[in-house]
């Protein structure tokens, strides 16, 4: 494995963008060693936030003044040609110039884009949108995010490939347990296709993940399993589900906790708790979503969040070029 990684961040992607993307590369590379930056966007722009001790060996800038914008439909962005710092970001990619791409932008257009230059890997029909979930034992991957709506049972036994390789490179000691989220957990439950995947699966002995079953909705935190599997409008749902509950409880308590001097006071004695309980629901520390079944992994970064959460983004980068996620999944799928 080459001891240096190259990333390529599309700079210009997201809110606060490109102040947060610098920034969130500042911190990334405080005790990193062996990162490149293959920075796109406006250099004057970019230049503004790049601190003068930042070491000019660790980045590189491309200039151009155009880029994919929130609003762009991902047909329109994909039509704005090949200018925007979004498609040269891949594009560097394509070329073999970086390992690995990211971008906190417009998340149809980076995927339109993405499927445009890079090829797909050899036996997988459809690509996948994966993210990183908590849950009572570490953390899960979740896949199918919402990049295809409607999936074959081939599809779905790709995805439990394909997740369990990226479990595999992100958490290397650990071994890929993976369910099929179903609205039920006995093996009649759920539509045809989920259910004869569960069979193909369940016959197939293989030695690079488990696979237990069956997972209903209101288990995907238990920690049981750790690679959940679903088609794109099933796994979407269930995300915007998961990030509504979570915003959810944690407006509550903070009203809870502030509306009374009762209130106040039990905020003081359980401050320690109360620290634990915000940081295990950071969305900061699940930032990044990865788009595989491309021969080159491509990571999308919320666009909504600060440089803390788009520099957890880019040790999700490096997590994926360290532990060979391209190889793993080419190896497992053949």
């Amino acid at each position: 494995m080459k001891n240096l990684i190259t990333i390529a961040v599309d700079a210009m992607g997201g809110d606060g963008s490109p102040r947060k993307i610098i920034e969130g590369i500042k911190h990334h590379c405080q005790e990193k060693k062996n990162i490149f930056y293959r920075i796109f966007g406006n250099k004057d722009d970019i230049q503004k936030y790049i601190p003068k001790n930042f070491n000019s060996n660790n980045f590189e800038i491309t200039h151009t003044s155009e880029k994919v914008t929130g609003d762009d439909s991902p047909l329109g962005a994909a039509k704005k040609g090949k200018n925007t710092s979004m498609w040269l970001a891949i594009e560097s990619v394509k070329e073999k110039k970086s390992d690995i791409v990211i971008s906190a932008g417009n998340t149809g257009a980076l995927l339109v884009i993405a499927k445009l230059n890079l090829k797909m890997i050899e036996n997988i029909d459809k690509p996948a949108l994966s993210g990183l979930w908590p849950s009572k034992k570490g953390m899960s991957v979740v896949l199918d995010l919402g990049a295809n709506i409607e999936c074959s049972d081939k599809n779905l036994i790709d995805f439990s490939i394909m997740g369990s390789s990226l479990f595999k490179s992100l958490y290397p000691n650990e071994k890929p347990k993976v369910a099929l989220l179903n609205i039920g957990s006995e093996e009649v439950k759920g539509n045809e296709i989920i259910k004869q995947t569960y069979q193909k699966l369940n016959q197939v002995e293989n030695e690079d993940f488990e696979f237990k079953g069956f997972i209903e909705g209101s288990h995907l935190m238990d920690g049981e399993v750790n690679v959940i599997v679903a088609d794109g409008f099933t796994g979407n749902v269930a995300l915007k589900t998961a990030e509504g509950t979570a915003n959810f409880i944690t407006n509550e308590l903070k009203k809870t906790m502030t509306s009374s001097l009762l209130g106040k006071i039990s905020t003081l004695l359980n401050i320690r708790n109360l620290k634990k309980f915000k940081e295990k629901l950071d969305p900061r520390l699940y930032n990044g979503a990865i788009f595989i079944g491309l021969d080159s992994p491509v990571v999308k970064s919320h666009g909504g969040t600060d440089h803390i959460g788009f520099s957890n983004s880019l040790s999700v980068c490096e997590k994926i070029v360290k532990g060979n996620l391209i190889e793993k999944i080419k190896k497992n799928i053949g």
